[in-house]
């Protein structure tokens, strides 16, 4: 049977940090405030595959008040949402993400981390689709202020 989960992730952008989306390092002045690498797109596609399964959100897989998660890479946070269904006896379909960012750009990245997060759930690439969106210059995306990513996981469970 097909289950469906959806995930949204933000993160603000701060001085001092290097960003990382989908498991990629992308070079910009600023990176994202939060306790482990704050990939933004990688907690929004964990949470997306938990939601498929019927599970709580990564937060509680992943506290921000566990000193083991203190700048762990989010790369952990999708293996484990992987096994997780494996452990379940299904298999993850697909995964579709999107990125909201003004800056930087993020189409040139959409290959590795493409690649990245495949490999991190062991999906072939074609079965993840990641896009970049701005957000017109509204509101505090809009403002360079952080960076959202949101995702839907299709999960084939047993019955």
């Amino acid at each position: 049977m097909i289950h469906v989960g959806i995930g949204y992730d933000v993160h603000a952008l701060v001085e001092g940090r290097k960003l990382v989306l989908g498991c990629v390092e992308i070079p910009h002045p600023r990176g994202l405030d939060g306790h482990s690498d704050a990939d933004a797109l990688a907690h929004a596609i964990t949470d997306a595959i938990l939601g498929a399964i019927g599970e709580v959100d990564i937060g509680h897989f992943f506290p921000n008040t566990d000193p083991r998660w203190k700048g762990a890479p989010s790369r952990v946070f999708l293996e484990e949402a992987a096994r997780q269904v494996t452990q379940r006896g299904g298999r993850i379909i697909n995964i579709d993400a999107t990125v909201i960012a003004e800056q930087p750009k993020i189409f040139p990245h959409l290959p590795a981390m493409k690649t990245q997060v495949a490999a991190a759930l062991n999906l072939a690439t074609g079965k993840v689709g990641i896009k970049a969106t701005t957000n017109e210059r509204m509101g505090f995306l809009g403002r360079e202020e952080g960076i959202a990513a949101m995702a839907v996981a299709s999960v084939d469970l047993p019955e």
